[in-house]
Parts: C-alpha cells; structure tokens; sequence
C-alpha cells in the first residue's frame, strides 16, 4: 500500500483498461523502463472554471506524447482519440476541479536486455491536485544556479521527445541546486549559452523586448512557452526568440520560468556556479522581486487558463462540455 502524503485527492489511475485504487500497485519490479527509464510522458493540467474543470492544450499535449512515443520506436496501443478520451475519464474518475494529469507510455514486463525485444508498450494515466511546482514562494520569485554541466545537446536527441531516461540529468542538476541553497537549476548548453531549466523553458526581458530560444539552444520548445509568446504578442510586448547568452540572463531586467508544472514563475537571484573552478558568485535580477512585466504575463496566463478570456477559450477542453 502506498500513501496519498504527496499526492493530494488522488483516488484512482488507469492502466490498461481499467482502473486501480491509488494506493495499489501492480506494474513488476522487472518492468523495462524501471530499469532503463524507456517510457515518455506528459505533463498537463486542468483548471477550475466557471464551466467546469478544463485541461490546457490538451491536443497539443497528447500531440507531443505520441512524437515522443515515435522517437523511442514505441508501438502506441491507442490512438489520438482514445488517449485524449481516456483522460478525460481518469479526470471525471478522481472528481477533481484542478488537477495534474500525467500519462505515461512504458515498455514493461518481458525481457531486460537493453532492447525491449519481449516487453509490450502499456500506458498509465494518473492525476491529482497539484499546487505550486517550486514552492509556495514560487510567486515571490526563486533563487537559481546555473550548474556546471552542459544540457545534452540538440544534435544527439530530439529534443521535442519527453524521454522518460533523459530526466535523470535534470533530477540530478535539481539536487545540486537545492544543495547549493537554491531553488531550482539552470543548465548552459554545450556553446556556454543559457539553455533551460530541468524541466522548464526560461524567458528574459531587456530594453523593452521579451526573449527566449529555440532548440537549437538544446531545449524542448515548451507548449506553456508557445502559448506565452502568443499572449505576449497580443499584450503588445515585443518578442524575439534566438540566443541567450549568459551575461544577458545575469543582467537582464526581469526573467522567468515557463512550463506546465511551473506555469509563470518569475526568477529573483541566480548564482553562477556554471565553472567548477572558481567560486559561485550571486545575482540579482533587476530588483531583485518580480518584474511588471512578468507579472502581466503570469496574470494573463492564468486568468486564460482559468477560463476568463473568451477569445483564448480555444485552448482549453471543457470537461463537463
């Protein structure tokens, strides 16, 4: 029996075909991707709103959950339809408002030779209320280190795939961080340029213009960062997207953090530890306290999600119809 501690209202999650009571496990200790980390995922989320609960960009996220499937040559037993459809269900199931969705897609029990010759591709889908990602503070803004090791780069994965194995740098960068004091870690890339987060996509914003990167940064172009460069667009502020450098992450006016879990996190404080050799020496981000125009953005952002701006009322799916 497992507990719920961390894992607030979760009752139940789906895994092929029928549905489990939370604290009950039954995937086998042998399962491939426990061994190897071969599984994809998503993150997505549902909001509270006047209609009901609504999950964000729910087809771009599944979009992305089957490219990731391609990438690690996984046969996906569901279709487009099916999957969205099965989310919706495991919503509905645990009678959740806000909430947390994440499938996944593994290869599990059959063989453990590094190729998964014998193990069939079976998907788990689970939710939960989840609040702030980094912390009640997160709003107040967060503290940063820029860790010594490089983000993989964007020649050797594709980096639009969320591989379940690929996380273990960002689990291992994000303990050096809170080692360090901080509350989250920022990766360079091979070039010595910021690239991201652990699992989050960084903006900057400097002389009255909003930026951010691509993948040819070695990141993983976020569906939370496309919708914010649309909503900037819309609010009037300029944007532009190509390289960042680490001395305009270090002396840009405001900056901040983007992703599902995440949502709009402004950055306060960074502290450089990118070079093992020297000593970490800490930043601050303009004033130090979250910028105006982060604010407007995490504003708008959220009020869309929550279903209070007709004209984005596109990207959500209402649950309730």
């Amino acid at each position: 029996m497992f507990s719920t501690t961390h894992f607030p209202k979760a009752l139940k999650y789906w895994h092929e075909g029928k549905f489990y009571n939370w604290p009950d496990a039954h995937v086998h200790p042998m399962a491939h991707a426990l061994h190897y980390g071969s599984s994809v995922f998503e993150g997505i989320r549902a909001y509270s709103t006047a209609r009901g609960p609504a999950i964000f960009r729910l087809d771009e996220h599944v979009d992305r959950f089957l490219h990731s499937a391609s990438v690690a040559r996984m046969p996906v037993p569901y279709h487009k339809e099916k999957i969205v459809e099965i989310i919706k269900l495991v919503l509905r199931e645990n009678k959740l408002e806000s909430a947390y969705i994440r499938p996944l897609l593994f290869f599990a029990y059959g063989n453990l030779g590094l190729v998964p010759k014998y193990c069939p591709v079976e998907m788990i889908v689970g939710t939960w209320e989840w609040d702030a990602y980094l912390g009640e503070k997160a709003a107040n803004g967060v503290g940063v280190y820029i860790v010594p090791w490089r983000r993989v780069h964007f020649s050797q994965l594709d980096m639009r795939a969320k591989l379940g194995g690929f996380y273990i740098q960002s689990t291992i960068v994000g303990l050096q961080a809170r080692g360090q004091g901080c509350d989250e870690a920022v990766f360079l890339n091979i070039e010595g340029r910021v690239a991201e987060g652990p699992g989050e996509n960084i903006f900057i914003f400097k002389d009255g213009v909003l930026k951010t990167n691509d993948m040819s940064e070695s990141i993983l172009e976020g569906i939370t960062r496309g919708s914010l460069l649309e909503i900037a667009r819309d609010l009037g502020i300029k944007t532009k997207i190509g390289p960042i450098e680490k001395e305009e992450f270090l002396t840009a006016e405001e900056a901040f953090f983007s992703g599902t879990a995440v949502e709009v996190v402004p950055i306060t404080h960074i502290t450089d530890g990118s070079d093992p050799a020297d000593q970490p020496v800490k930043y601050s981000i303009g004033s130090g306290t979250p910028g105006p125009v982060t604010a407007r953005l995490r504003n708008a952002y959220l009020d869309i999600v929550q279903g209070k701006i007709k004209a984005h009322e596109k990207w959500l799916t209402f649950i309730n119809g």
